[in-house]
């Protein structure tokens, strides 16, 4: 993309790799640079520096925003302890998380407000979202509730509700959702990723863990968080209307942003400065309490020493560092060298260092062996419906509703109309009434879409037919309320639907296939993919590849990649 004169916004900007990104990009003349932190301070001192060091550009060409990016706006300034203490917050976080994305919860995330605030051509991010969630540490809150479960007392609710809310894969899988849709409405050109292989580039032998079992348990989950996050950054490339989708992964320790001397900063805090006599030593027996303080004498001043600053994994000390980087140990990527490679992709070079394109190389796709196996496969199952005197259409296995009931209103159009030159010609009370007649006439038909779990509702729009098994609305929904509104939802998502509305829905699809063919009539080229030959003239109605027509070409469901 052309970079000069364009908005750009860097989460994560304050970080290390954040910092050096944004310094690397002002060679090619944004117009404008919104720079992100968790904290006020941290953004509002990256932009302090920025308009320092570019004194002769317009002070608004750096805007700093701060917040949480995985919460609502109004919490954004709250930390997740304080979102958990509440109860009322952390139950709608719970809710917001497991539940459905509607527009409602979607257009209430700081991460959404933002994007739409300052609608950037490119989204370069830099917070490490896997330690983000993999560190909310599920595995103590998991094993407490379950000794609390063998015991007389069981758990209290909020004890269950904090283990809810911190639950790895549906956090992740809410962000990228709300990171899609987001992206999509901004109408974002390129989102490039920085992110990370959860052990610096280690494997499972890494020596460097948690103080736990070697490898550690939470290590591991932010190397698992990550390659999800991967995959998923992965699939959004893969769809229609999705910005240009890129990652970078660095597998090495970053360093550095600064050396010097001063208190040493854990966790956002300082390090106070404690001591234990001798003469106060205790003794060892009984059962160690963690928190007992007896001896201990507090100097009160901060521990400070000589420090390397290695930005969002914090400061080590001369010796950590010589051992962490050491050849055959962790090493070291520098964030000048990262910031080049995550330019350069933003460019469009290809740097080889770009893991959704590697991945997109590397994974086997549809072959033509395959595609020719195919015919010979519905050839057969064909022959069978001729031998068995029956129509296989669907039997709703494989998981959405919409493409069956799809199916099985085609199929009861090519019973009524037998094709689809007839269907665009057709009038959609007529159509209505003969697919009411042939559903009550029908007991097999009827009956095999009824136990597949699709309802049938009748063409009046007040009665329906079930079976023992419902599909839609899902087990696991709430509002299963019988109102129009719900019917509607209820339809296009899995209800055979014989009203007069819905086959007038088909009535022009039909016609718009008509036309569209017409139209490319003496285009005998390769560009075209359904032609009229592949509709049979349009003398038939081929279930399979109508629905298949209909979830590629109107809703949007096809493939980037082939």
């Amino acid at each position: 993309m052309q970079l000069k004169g364009s908005t750009i916004l860097v989460l994560g900007g304050w970080g290390l790799v954040g910092s050096a990104i944004i310094q690397r990009l002002m060679r090619h003349e944004p117009a404008r640079v919104i720079v992100t932190s968790l904290r006020q301070q941290e953004a509002e001192e990256a932009v302090a520096q920025l308009r320092r060091q570019y004194s002769l550009l317009p002070a608004e060409t750096f805007v700093p925003w701060w917040g949480n990016i995985f919460t609502r706006t109004e919490w954004k300034d709250l930390s997740r302890d304080a979102i958990l203490q509440n109860p009322e917050y952390r139950r709608a976080l719970i809710e917001e998380t497991l539940g459905e994305l509607s527009e409602h919860v979607l257009r209430r995330q700081a991460l959404y407000d933002l994007l739409m605030t300052y609608q950037p051509d490119a989204v370069i991010d830099c917070v490490n979202t896997a330690t983000a969630i993999a560190y909310q540490d599920i595995y103590t809150a998991g094993m407490r509730l379950s000794r609390q479960l063998a015991t007389e007392q069981p758990p209290s609710a909020e004890e269950v509700e904090y283990l809810l809310a911190s639950l790895y894969i549906p956090q992740l899988v809410r962000h990228v959702q709300i990171l899609y849709h987001s992206l999509r409405e901004a109408k974002v050109q390129v989102y490039l990723k920085v992110g990370t292989s959860g052990t610096g580039g280690m494997g499972l032998n890494i020596p460097f863990t948690h103080s736990e079992e070697r490898p550690s348990r939470l290590l591991l989950s932010k190397a698992a968080i990550a390659g999800a996050h991967s995959l998923l950054l992965f699939l959004m490339a893969r769809t229609p209307g999705a910005p240009v989708v890129k990652e970078v992964k660095p597998s090495a320790a970053i360093g550095w942003k600064r050396i010097g001397y001063g208190p040493i900063i854990r966790r956002g805090q300082i390090i106070e400065r404690c001591d234990m006599p001798i003469e106060h030593a205790r003794r060892c027996e009984g059962e160690l309490d963690l928190s007992a303080s007896e001896g201990v004498v507090h100097l009160n001043i901060p521990l400070e020493s000589v420090f390397i600053d290695t930005g969002e994994n914090g400061v080590f000390g001369r010796a950590e560092f010589e051992t962490v980087t050491t050849i055959g140990l962790m090493e070291m990527v520098t964030p000048e060298e990262i910031a080049h490679v995550v330019v350069e992709e933003l460019r469009g070079a290809s740097t080889g260092r770009e893991i959704v394109g590697a991945l997109d190389a590397s994974v086997m796709g549809p072959t033509y062996r395959a595609g020719a196996l195919r015919e010979r496969a519905l050839s057969v199952l064909r022959t069978l419906e001729s031998q068995y005197g029956t129509s296989s259409i669907g039997f709703e296995l494989l998981g959405p509703p919409r493409l069956t009931k799809l199916l099985y209103e085609a199929a009861i159009l090519r019973a009524i109309a037998g094709s689809i030159r007839a269907v665009a010609a057709a009038d959609a009370v007529d159509l209505a009434r003969r697919a009411e007649e042939f559903i009550g006439r029908s007991a097999e038909f009827r009956s095999t879409v009824l136990s597949v779990g699709l309802p049938i509702l009748l063409s009046d729009g007040q009665r329906y037919l079930r079976g023992s098994v419902i599909l839609v609305p899902s087990p696991h929904g709430h509002d299963r309320t019988i109102n129009p509104e719900n019917i509607e939802r209820w339809c296009h998502d899995g209800w055979i639907d014989l009203r007069p509305s819905n086959w007038k829905v088909w009535i022009r699809r039909c016609q718009a296939l008509l036309e569209r063919c017409e139209r490319h009539l003496a285009d005998t080229s390769s560009r075209e993919e359904f032609t009229a030959e592949y509709w049979n003239n349009f003398e038939t109605i081929d279930e399979g590849k109508l629905a298949a027509y209909i979830l590629y070409a109107e809703e949007g469901g096809g493939r980037t990649k082939r």
